[in-house]
């Protein structure tokens, strides 16, 4: 388990950027964080770690946005889900399968759906703009 304390976005996404560059095709991480923690900043950040070149934004009412160039990123957003039968239902086998990093915001709504080989990733508020960042699997990357 690593723990970091961002103090802007800027800096969330700087450890986003620094977190995805090397993670390998299929690695799915599951994202934790109240509402307005800075799921999608560090999801910014990874696209750019990864090399994607896009404008990431969050997929609240999309549910998906694939972010695709030399890597794929694949960023889903739960929120609106109530359970992990919905997720299977569009197809996250089928994202599994292609070898994609899998960014999953709100994840507590579809636990049943990791195997326990994800990554965590959990968001704190600390005030308007600290952030306390815990990443715990995979050696905590």
């Amino acid at each position: 388990m690593a723990e970091y304390i961002t103090h802007s976005e800027r800096e969330t996404e700087e450890l986003g950027r620094r977190f995805a560059g090397p993670l390998p095709g299929g690695t799915v991480v599951a994202m934790y964080g109240d509402l307005g923690a800075g799921k999608t900043a560090f999801v910014r950040g990874m696209a750019r770690g990864m090399g994607l070149d896009c404008r990431v934004s969050s997929p609240t009412f999309t549910i998906i946005n694939e972010y695709l160039g030399q890597r794929e990123l694949i960023h889903f957003d739960m929120y609106r889900l109530s359970g992990a039968d919905e997720l299977f239902d569009i197809g996250w086998e089928d994202y599994l399968a292609r070898g994609a990093v899998c960014a999953v915001e709100w994840s507590e709504n579809v636990q049943d759906a990791f195997f326990g080989d994800e990554i965590r990733v959990t968001i704190e508020k600390l005030s308007d703009t600290d952030r306390k960042i815990t990443i715990e699997g995979a050696e905590a990357c």
